[in-house]
């Protein structure tokens, strides 16, 4: 399986900060006579060390309480990257005149002793020696990359860059730190702005608020082999929200059976109390990370588990997972029977999916298991659950994952899988199953089979999907041979649209993808006449060398298709500029349009490159395009770093039809459903309404000049028909989607975590009066895809006689 490699294990580091009661200028804060950061330390945790944990430390020079409510602490690496983020831990609290305030962050496998118990605790796990940390008013993240960006930001309030960090104050950042040194200042807290005269290597020594040093309050001390259980039990760790009550805190022989073991990846075992208490919120099973070592206990084991418990975050917007960590572990006895698992099903799912906080972090919020199936989830964290007989809802995929519903009436497709049909509803069935033995992976299956008899193991959660269910038992595949779709051939007097996003396609690309590719388009889309892709690259793909023609590539395309019985298709596209579309870096993907001579003309009108906007023109005879092949607005900020739209001018039966092809901005960066933050933001959102506005401007344009023009809309839009996107594009019915002229169980063409749902689309103008449209599956439901997307395609009549009704035509499956 696919784990974070920013484990707290493998990037544990401490920080100490002193604070800054001067507002900042054009540069850092003025030496201070109050509040700095005193010490940072980021090796807690890491082979070597001593602590177990990093820090932060602040300390007040003044005479005066330093205030801290609304501050945070925010952590940047040493060489910020452009997608590197600051990492935010917020403050509560003061402190007080001449004393400490100590910041805990990530927890790591090493070391011995604890840090004092901490006056806040944040989850950022930073770098033993090189790093950037700042002391900041407000919460929000900061955005500066550099020196001198950072000594104009007024919300610094102090600033310590170590190591070999970009980010600093004066003449270079504060040397020496490692997994057995801090950066800390004297005792004085001397604050220059000079990271380098201010700072010096030594010995770690965090103190907190109440004058506590290393494992005061905190420190396990040496547990030994207890053989007697302590007075914590895993529920307690657990308790009633999300957040463990004991979250930072050493615990000693905690008791339990280990129900799993897991030996790659994020390595560690589960442990489940044999005495429930009667609390559903409480949870029985708790994760114990081992970090870089091997598991040294077996399934049947009662044990005795002694470690700091931490909540560890696998990012900044999932929720986390409940672990003790730096482990001490004594085995009882072995041969033990497990806890019976608790039931998965549609009697034991509610049928709300999360309780909600105004877009807030629900981890305060206390669980209701009978309520939200997030919450009954999160209840049964680490402990060991059941499925039987559970629909495949998404394909098994290539790191050995495949989506079961415990939910089978739970908004059901045609073909097996589950529609995800609004923001408000999101299948609470929705379960991720993934093999703990390596020797054994999940079998391969597509959506609609089932997963036959009782799978079983523990609950647990990653940020690829939220929770799943860690299989020491799996259930056996029933094949209900799903078939790929073959749409019917359009007749003589239709012309066939058709969009395929072939997943980033290049000439570098295996023959086999191209073949596979190809058959989708001659056999199973029946040979449209047009059809748009995205994802064509540059013929040399993701090297970064300015190549941005994309020739070769469909030379190669268009060769496979003619050999898998197509037509001879020729293509229309505009090369973008080197590096200004988005996509992999160095690859240049393009919107492209293949059309097959024979049967429709490409009407070229010159003078369309990556920077002249494609206009409508009008003429007696009706409307034209400017320049064709064109782009839409392609200096408009909606496009930065995005795919320009492609629009083409073609003949059908003597009749014009214009054909715009998209592919609008990703959903990268959007929250995810299962996450902390309830309801998500949508942030990748702003973008694509932009970019369905641009869009929306230019069929209007068409549609002033000749209200009657014949326009096709398609492409990836990254977006469902029920979003604030298509509505934008749609603005003013200039547009229908067609997706929602289908059936309701046929309206989706992508299947993600388990939900079928819609990202691509064909639109039509009220000109294109009687039509013929199917979704064509044969990708985004097979565990074997040539690309995770499905085709669309639409049969225009283009000879259609109005009888003033607008939109005519139907949705229909139209295989065979």
């Amino acid at each position: 399986m696919r784990i974070s490699t920013t484990r707290s294990a493998l990037l544990a580091g401490a920080v100490a900060v002193t604070l800054s009661a001067t507002a900042l200028p054009a540069a850092f804060a003025a030496p201070s006579s109050s509040a700095v950061i005193s010490e940072v330390y980021g090796g807690g945790g890491n082979s070597g060390a001593t602590l177990t944990r990093d820090f932060v430390e602040l300390a007040n020079a003044g005479s005066a309480a330093y205030d801290l409510s609304g501050l945070s602490v925010q952590y940047l690496p040493g060489a910020p990257s452009a997608g590197s983020q600051w990492q935010v831990s917020p403050l509560t609290g003061s402190v007080a005149p001449g004393g400490r305030y100590l910041v805990a962050e990530a927890a790591g496998a090493g070391g011995t002793v604890a840090l004092p118990t901490p006056d806040a605790t944040g989850t950022v796990a930073m770098s033993a020696t090189a790093g950037t940390v700042a002391l900041v008013s407000g919460t929000t993240p900061l955005t500066c990359r550099t020196a001198a960006d950072c000594a104009a930001d007024t919300r610094i309030v102090d600033l310590v860059g170590y190591g070999t960090a970009v980010v600093r104050e004066g003449s270079g950042p504060a040397k020496g730190a490692s997994a057995t040194a801090s950066v800390a200042r004297a005792a004085s807290l001397a604050d220059t702005d000079d990271n380098a005269a201010d700072l010096t290597a030594a010995a770690p020594s965090p103190v907190n608020a109440a004058g506590e040093t290393s494992g005061g309050g905190e420190d396990p001390g040496d547990p030994g082999n207890p053989t007697e259980p302590g007075t914590v039990r895993v529920h307690d760790i657990q308790g009633t929200t999300r957040v463990s009550p004991l979250d930072g805190k050493a615990v000693t022989g905690v008791p339990g059976v280990v129900t799993a073991v897991r030996t790659s990846g994020s390595r560690g075992f589960w442990i489940q109390d044999t005495a429930p208490d009667a609390d559903p919120r409480t949870g029985e099973g708790v994760f114990v990370y081992t970090g870089s070592a091997a598991p040294a206990v077996q399934v049947g084991d009662s044990v005795l588990v002694s470690g700091t418990v931490d909540e560890y975050y696998p990012s900044t917007t999932t929720q986390s997972i409940t672990e003790i960590t730096a482990p001490k572990v004594t085995v009882v006895s072995s041969g033990n029977a497990l806890p019976a698992p608790v039931v998965l099903d549609a009697k034991a799912v509610p049928s709300k999916y999360v309780p909600s906080a105004g877009g807030g972090s629900i981890d305060a919020l206390p669980l209701e298991p009978s309520t939200y199936a997030l919450d009954l989830y999160e209840s049964l964290e680490g402990t060991r659950v059941q499925i039987a007989d559970t629909r495949v809802t998404g394909a098994t995929t290539k790191y050995h994952e495949v989506w079961v519903t415990v939910e089978p009436k739970q908004n059901p497709t045609r073909r097996g899988g589950t529609l995800y049909a609004s923001y408000t509803d999101q299948n609470t069935g929705r379960i991720k199953v993934i093999s703990l033995d390596p020797a054994a992976p999940v079998p391969t299956a597509n959506v609609g089979d089932v997963l036959a008899g009782t799978t079983s193991g523990v609950l647990d959660y990653d940020s690829y999907g939220g929770y799943n269910l860690q299989a020491t038992a799996l259930g056996k595949v029933t094949d209900h041979h799903l078939r790929r779709e073959v749409t019917r051939k359009q007749k003589g007097k239709e012309l066939a649209v058709a969009t395929y996003n072939v997943e980033n396609l290049d000439a570098l690309d295996d023959q086999a993808k191209f073949d596979t590719l190809a058959e989708g388009v001659a056999v199973n889309l029946s040979s449209p006449d047009i059809v748009s892709l995205e994802e064509i690259q540059d013929d040399n793909g993701a090297v970064n060398d300015g190549t941005v023609g994309s020739e070769a590539t469909l030379k190669r395309f268009t060769d496979a298709i003619v050999a898998a019985g197509g037509p001879r298709y020729s293509w229309r596209y505009v090369a973008p500029q080197d590096g200004k579309d988005g996509g992999e870096p160095g690859g240049n993907i393009r919107n492209v349009f293949l059309f097959n001579p024979k049967r429709v003309d490409f009407v070229d009108r010159p003078g369309g490159d990556a920077t002249t906007p494609v206009a409508a023109v009008k003429t007696k005879k009706g409307v034209t395009l400017s320049v064709s092949p064109g782009r839409i607005a392609p200096a408009s900020a909606a496009w930065d770093d995005s795919r320009k739209p492609l629009v083409g001018e073609f003949r059908f039966h003597g009749k014009s039809v214009f054909v715009v092809g998209n592919h609008f901005a990703s959903k990268g960066g959007d929250q995810p459903l299962h996450g902390r933050y309830q309801e998500p933001v949508r942030s990748s959102e702003t973008k694509r309404v932009q970019q369905a506005k641009e869009v929306n401007t230019f069929v209007k344009s068409l549609l002033a000049a000749d209200k009657s023009a014949r326009v096709v809309v398609l492409g990836d839009l990254n977006d469902f028909a029920f979003s604030p996107t298509v509505g934008a594009l749609t603005d003013g019915k200039v547009l229908k989607p067609l997706i929602t002229t289908l059936p309701k169980n046929e309206q989706y063409s992508y299947v993600y975590e388990g939900n079928s749902q819609t990202l691509d689309h064909i639109l039509t103008s009220p000109g294109v009066r009687r039509f013929d449209y199917d979704v064509v599956h044969i990708n985004a439901e097979f565990a074997d895809q040539a690309s995770d997307h499905d085709p669309q395609i639409v049969r225009v009549d283009v000879n259609a006689p109005d009888h003033g009704h607008g939109h005519g035509g139907h949705g229909h499956h139209g295989h065979h």
